[in-house]
């Protein structure tokens, strides 16, 4: 296996890892936040439909932040495989002009 081939597999690690933390961050930001507004609809200071409202409202802006981080993510790796390709296909037309010069 190449050096470029090695990058892009560690790249790849890299990309997963980063998915798979992403939405482990976000499903704990979901269950903390749970807390104080099931409190506040303990006590009172919220009714069942109030609690939802806030728990939809929530967990649909921390999705938008952490659907970015994953979006942002995968632009990162495309980018860098592109990179890959680039320098790979560099390689390939080096080779061919040395070949040519012999």
């Amino acid at each position: 296996m190449g050096v470029l081939d090695k990058l892009e597999l560690l790249k790849d690690m890299v990309q997963e890892a980063v998915d798979k933390g992403a939405t482990t961050v976000e499903d704990v930001h979901r269950t903390i936040a749970e807390i104080p507004i099931e409190q506040m609809e303990r006590n009172g200071l919220l009714d069942a439909d109030e609690a939802q409202e806030k728990r939809d409202l929530h967990h649909k802006t921390v999705g938008t932040v952490y659907d970015a981080i994953r979006s942002i993510n995968r632009q990162v790796g495309e980018m860098a495989s592109e990179m890959f390709e680039a320098v790979e296909d560099g390689k390939h037309v080096s080779d061919v002009m040395d070949e040519k010069e012999k």
